[in-house]
């Protein structure tokens, strides 16, 4: 149900963020194999990035890890919250205790289609890293 959130406007999933062995694979298996878009992507190699849209509004995004490191299981980075107002976000985060590691800022990704967007990040209770997503394209 879209807008209930009454603290962030606009709050809800914007994407997770996962580290891979191999880029151009995942590229293939989750584009050919499970039918996401590749919509942006930024950065050179070897650390490349790119936002793929899942088909309901969601993004998973994918970055090239360290290929001589080797996990058991894929590595999630972050979660990302999809917001209205950035700056307001990261002030509720803050005062509910959150350290902030990245205050609220713009950002110009290099994409085929440039992306303008304004993020944040704070750590979770846990130490998990929560971004905070404002943009109006994606």
């Amino acid at each position: 149900m879209s807008g209930t959130n009454r603290k962030i406007r606009g709050c809800g999933f914007h994407h997770v963020s996962m580290s891979v062995k191999d880029l151009d694979k995942s590229r293939k298996f989750y584009s050919e194999g499970l039918g996401f878009i590749e919509r942006f992507s930024w950065g050179k190699d070897p650390k490349k990035t790119v936002l793929m849209d899942t088909g309901d509004g969601n993004y998973f995004e994918i970055s090239q890890g360290d290929p001589n490191h080797s996990y058991e299981e894929g590595v999630f980075r972050h979660l990302a919250l999809r917001t209205n107002d950035c700056n307001a976000a990261i002030e509720l985060a803050r005062n509910a205790g959150a350290e902030v590691t990245v205050e609220a800022r713009d950002v110009t990704l290099s994409s085929n289609s440039p992306l303008q967007i304004r993020i944040a990040f704070f750590k979770g209770p846990d130490g998990e890293l929560i971004e905070l997503f404002e943009d109006d394209q994606t």
